[in-house]
């Protein structure tokens, strides 16, 4: 038997608020998230701004012992499972609690935590390494926290695959609950990579903008101008369900998921396939999927990096796959105020997509001042649109050629 997959919750930590409602009054208004890198001095760092959760309060959902065991990246994902848990008003118990499933990924995991021990042990000898530094850095030690707490004991995994980790794991999680291995799934994505060696790294690629001068306006997706990405991190979570398992417990049902697809470009380990070849597949993969011909799509989530390749061929792909229609549906990337959240960023982007199909609100993509002549979609510039969305694409690309693209669809009875 072939199961419905609803959303039922979403739970959010994000550069611009750590709570749905804050952080989607933010994007439906343009609040920027980015500013100054304050954690370290960047004084010889050619990129001097990054998109940083502030006023993050983990002692709300976890004890303050355990803040010394668990990197960032983890509190995140605990925070956020806290508000998806408690939006969609699941009750867990010993009668549900073996058919609840976890799976969050991340792209990098604890790499706070690795260079600080890495420091001690180069400073003051072996025997100062935390015993805690190998559960800590580990990337599913998201997934592996938020089971523990809640005492979920279903199926428990943890994707990596770069910035489309968080849309594998919703997909993947989808999959599951559709297929009948679960009732109800925790899933997406946590990312707290902006430390100095990620920092210099993705500098040295030349990968990020070091507009730091104007750091509200670096992030500027599908934009003339753009000059690199904007590190951002937090995390970003979605409950899933059963139709049935969601309907018994009288749940609040958001939206549904009908689609899901999977690719590899096979290319380049950083660069995406120049003829948009991967983004092609996996977006036609959703759709046939979601048994969808494309003409039904009103909305793209897009990856929409600004980062000169990536706004380019994602938007050439849109046009191979959507044809016409590419003209006619609303695409737009809210990287122009989150930041790239990396492993978090399908998380993230896909409770903004679940949104828009709530609140028929498609949030902009800001900082669009100068239209780039081979960018030549609706990109929603600079202002929210209020538009009647019934099925909306959340789209997610990663180094390594990772490709994850998720439809989801507003939620009828039949």
């Amino acid at each position: 038997m072939t199961h419905r997959v609803v959303v039922t919750g979403l739970g959010v930590v994000t550069p611009v608020g750590n709570d749905v409602p804050t952080f989607w009054e933010s994007i439906t208004t343009g609040k920027s998230g980015v500013r100054e890198i304050d954690r370290f001095d960047t004084s010889d760092y050619p990129t001097k701004i990054a998109a940083l959760v502030t006023d993050f309060e983990p002692e709300r959902f976890m004890d303050k012992k355990d803040l010394r065991r668990f990197d960032l990246f983890t509190q995140y994902a605990l925070a956020a499972a806290h508000e998806a848990i408690a939006h969609a008003k699941l009750q867990i118990d010993d009668g549900n609690r073996d058919r609840i499933g976890v799976y969050i990924g991340s792209g990098i995991g604890g790499i706070g935590t690795t260079l600080s021990n890495y420091r001690l042990l180069m400073e003051r000898g072996p025997k100062r390494v935390s015993p805690f530094l190998v559960p800590m850095m580990i990337s599913d030690m998201a997934t592996g926290q938020v089971s523990i707490t809640f005492g979920l004991r279903g199926p428990n995994s943890a994707p990596v695959s770069a910035c489309a980790t968080g849309s594998h794991a919703i997909g993947d999680a989808f999959k599951i609950i559709q297929r009948g291995d679960a009732d109800a799934m925790i899933a997406g994505g946590a990312e707290a990579a902006v430390v100095d060696l990620a920092v210099a790294g993705f500098s040295n690629m030349k990968a990020l903008s070091m507009r730091n001068d104007d750091p509200t306006h670096a992030s500027r997706p599908f934009e003339k101008d753009r000059d690199g990405f904007v590190m951002g991190e937090g995390a970003g979570l979605l409950l899933l369900e059963s139709l049935e398992f969601a309907k018994a417990r009288g749940a609040n049902i958001l939206a549904e998921v009908i689609g899901y697809g999977m690719s590899g470009d096979a290319h380049h380990v950083t660069a995406p396939a120049p003829d948009g070849d991967g983004a092609v597949r996996v977006m036609r993969a959703a759709l046939q999927d979601a048994g969808l011909d494309g003409t039904e799509v009103d909305y793209i989530n897009a990856h929409g990096t600004s980062t000169e390749f990536n706004d380019r061929i994602e938007t050439l792909a849109v046009k191979r796959v959507f044809g016409d229609h590419a003209y006619r549906l609303c695409m737009s990337s809210i990287k122009s105020m989150t930041g790239h959240l990396l492993g978090a960023a399908g998380g993230v982007e896909g409770a903004a997509t679940v949104k828009t199909l709530v609140e028929g609100i498609i949030p902009p993509t800001t900082n669009y001042e100068t239209p780039d002549p081979e960018c030549d979609l609706d990109y929603v510039p600079n202002t929210a649109r209020k538009r009647d969305v019934k099925v909306a694409m959340s789209n997610s690309f990663g180094f390594g050629g990772h490709n994850a693209s998720v439809v989801f669809r507003k939620f009828e009875e039949a």
